[in-house]
């Protein structure tokens, strides 16, 4: 039973701390269109689309009106599309034909994006798959809605290095292909480890073949809401200690406690909505996503709440132990307030879609290099980072290459989303606008890896992964 007290509380979590359902994602499977006739298939894909979504966001906008809960985005994940265009698609032009049939159908029901743009190719490439990958840049340029997503690797089956090779070229080709708009592409492309198949959040989304015809799955946000409660439990802290000599924070017991507590009221929110739109729609709930996702929203960020347990900015030694207590108190709250957590759920560090991070990297204090030390510990990877647009293609498939190796050994999913902006260098800045954020030239580590990544084949699975 939700008593008065709770309600108070929610409604001051979302007037005053940026708390946000960030989005409603229905997953579509999309099987059930692939035909060998490419005009067929692109019909039956925009048809099924168009029907069974086609009240999504009208939905998420009475249920927001109703509840007084933000819900920041209404949107669809697919079938990754190399499986469904296996049977028609001969050229790479071809899978470009789907894009924008798919980028139509998302224009139509009025969702701002589908994710599904993608391929699973973590032990091998089909020819279909070969043909999706290569297809990205132009399906890039030419749709305002579509997310790709390439998993190239898993604790399973190991990296596949011809696609993280390959991976390394088509996003130096996508950032050329949009470089007139800041090589935005590549903000909406993103190469996996051991991928989900139920993340509601982009570019990473899917509708994974394990799953439902049709799903909802539910994302939420509440960075701004744990770091209040940290602050006034400091606040509580500092007034209990006043009178002694030495004016102490609150200790991590208490602290692990506050982020449980804390997370557990988010998921709940999250909850209730998803199952109000599984209801209003007719399709089944799916999973909540509790990760805290960040916005360039002033204090609606993961970098203030790592300011917040202690670290001056997120870079400082003490950054990667603060974002692994954060990481895995968020998930034993939100897994007590919902039987259903997946997704990818814990902390996302994307640098251009927080402010905190952005200061961090002005100041000095923040790398690539320590940024790739704390994905060890966090839900996602190295996310919406901008790198001058002169990086080799080499250079990114190491990176991708990293990320992969820490996804596949530490039995999580991570993620590359970079972005080479072609004309910019060092020391300027990139405006990418709305939730994407603004982001300032990294340096990159200019020695090369193309030995490396230029060898071809697959690294193995690790020893742990043969558990059965």
């Amino acid at each position: 039973m939700i008593n008065i007290t709770e309600v108070f509380e929610t409604n001051k979590m979302i007037e005053q701390e940026n708390l946000d359902v960030r989005t409603i994602t229905m997953g579509i499977n999309l099987l059930d269109c692939a035909d060998k006739d490419l005009n067929v298939t692109c019909e039956k894909i925009y048809n099924k689309i168009t029907t069974l979504a086609s009240d999504l966001v009208k939905t998420g906008e009475e249920i927001s009106k109703e509840f007084g809960i933000p819900i920041v985005n209404k949107r669809i994940s697919i079938t990754p599309i190399a499986l469904v265009g296996n049977s028609c698609c001969r050229i790479p032009g071809d899978y470009v034909k789907i894009a924008k049939t798919l980028d139509e159908a998302a224009k139509k029901v009025g969702v701002n994006f589908l994710g599904g743009y993608s391929a699973i190719v973590s032990k091998g490439m089909t020819k279909s798959d070969e043909l999706l990958i290569r297809s990205i840049p132009m399906a890039m340029a030419c749709t305002e809605r579509i997310c790709s997503s390439i998993n190239v690797g898993s604790t399973k089956t190991g990296i596949n290095m011809d696609a993280v090779r390959l991976m390394g070229d088509i996003i130096k080709q996508t950032a050329e292909q949009t470089k007139d708009n800041d090589s935005l592409g590549c903000a909406k492309l993103v190469v996996l480890c051991n991928a989900p198949d139920d993340n509601p959040f982009m570019a990473g989304a899917f509708h994974g073949v394990s799953e439902a015809d049709a799903i909802i799955n539910v994302g939420v946000s509440g960075p701004g809401v744990v770091k209040y409660a940290l602050e006034q439990m400091d606040l509580s802290a500092n007034k209990a200690t006043a009178n002694d000599e030495h004016v102490r924070d609150a200790n991590f017991e208490v602290l692990c406690e506050t982020i449980k507590k804390t997370a557990f009221k988010i998921t709940r929110v999250g909850q209730l909505v998803a199952q109000e739109a599984s209801k209003r729609l007719g399709v089944p709930f799916g999973i909540i996503d509790l990760s805290l996702a960040p916005t360039p929203a002033v204090g609606d960020s993961v970098a203030d709440i790592l300011k917040c347990i202690g670290v001056e900015h997120p870079g400082a030694p003490g950054t990667t132990a603060a974002l692994a207590l954060l990481n895995d108190q968020v998930k034993k709250g939100g897994v007590m307030a919902s039987s259903y957590v997946g997704g990818l759920s814990g902390a996302f560090i994307p640098v251009s879609e927080d402010q905190g991070m952005i200061d961090a990297v002005e100041a000095g204090a923040l790398t690539i290099e320590k940024l790739e030390a704390m994905t060890c510990v966090c839900s996602v990877g190295l996310d919406m980072i901008a790198i001058p647009g002169d990086t080799p293609a080499t250079t990114i498939s190491g990176i991708i290459a990293d990320e992969s190796a820490i996804g596949m050994i530490n039995q999580k999913t991570t993620a590359v989303r970079i972005i080479p902006v072609i004309g910019k260098g060092v020391g300027e800045t990139v405006e990418f606008g709305g939730l994407l954020g603004y982001a300032p030239i990294m340096p990159v580590n200019t020695f090369s890896s193309q030995r490396f990544v230029d060898r071809g084949g697959r690294i193995p699975a690790p020893i742990h992964s043969f558990k059965n």
